[in-house]
């Protein structure tokens, strides 16, 4: 008999997809307990709508809210900047300077930089469908690099030690501490200006000390970097376009 008076759970869905002239776009769903409205947003990095929902809103009211707005988001999407393939001339950022990619297939070495006239280049040799791998791959180690050294920078001045430090292709996300002092960080990070990339380390490396965003977290972030609000600036003018590089959408 309790299951009479049980509360039946609302549908569950990733994502759905709506229609707009003659277009079919994909809307995913992210239910929040605190959430007392419908809110939408255009992801850059997914190329996709993001609807937030309260939690118990039904499935049906979450749809016909997507396509009254339908329109709406074929208008942000298209206005989305074109991804950027690392392939042989495209332009990407690295630490803040657009580099050109230059295929080499001749030459000894996998990928490098180099000068030029007409502006820094990233040189990769090997066969043309090994460019994108090679150039991401490539930006991944200088990640690595800048970031193990900030990390280690910032943890020496604090007298921590981190566990470890992972990358990864986040979206929500730059950086992140786990309980037991692993660092994870976004590799699009070597893309972004240096001072933005060292803020980064700095935050993660203080939520070792403080696991929250208290006043006190953010007086020893601010130590560590001073430059901490015109990172936090940039990141939320331009940390969504990092992710249209190296993109392989159709």
């Amino acid at each position: 008999m309790l299951r009479l008076f049980q509360r039946q759970a609302p549908e569950q869905a990733a994502h759905i997809e709506v229609a707009h002239d003659g277009e079919i776009y994909r809307v995913a769903l992210k239910r929040v307990a605190t959430s007392r409205r419908f809110t939408l947003r255009v992801r850059t990095a997914t190329r996709d709508a993001l609807l937030t929902m309260p939690s118990r809103s039904s499935l049906k009211a979450a749809r016909e809210f997507a396509e009254r707005h339908a329109a709406w988001i074929g208008t942000r999407l298209a206005r989305l900047p074109e991804p950027v393939a690392f392939e042989p001339r495209a332009v990407t950022p690295l630490r803040g300077v657009d580099h050109r990619i230059v295929h080499r297939p001749g030459e000894r070495g996998v990928v490098w930089l180099e000068a030029s006239e007409r502006g820094p280049l990233i040189c990769v040799s090997g066969e043309r469908p090994h460019v994108a791998r090679r150039v991401t791959d490539f930006l991944k180690r200088e990640a690595r690099k800048d970031l193990e050294a900030a990390v280690a920078r910032h943890s020496k001045q604090l007298g921590v030690k981190p566990r470890r430090i992972v990358l990864r292709d986040t979206v929500s996300r730059w950086g992140s501490c786990s309980s037991t002092g692993g660092l994870n960080f976004s590799w699009r990070l070597i893309l972004a200006p240096p001072f933005v990339l060292d803020y980064l380390a700095a935050h993660e490396v203080a939520h070792i000390v403080h696991m929250n965003h208290s006043a006190l977290f953010w007086k020893l972030a601010r130590r560590l970097h001073p430059g901490t609000d015109r990172a936090e600036v940039w990141l939320k003018v331009h940390g969504a376009n990092l992710h249209r590089f190296g993109a392989t959408w159709e």
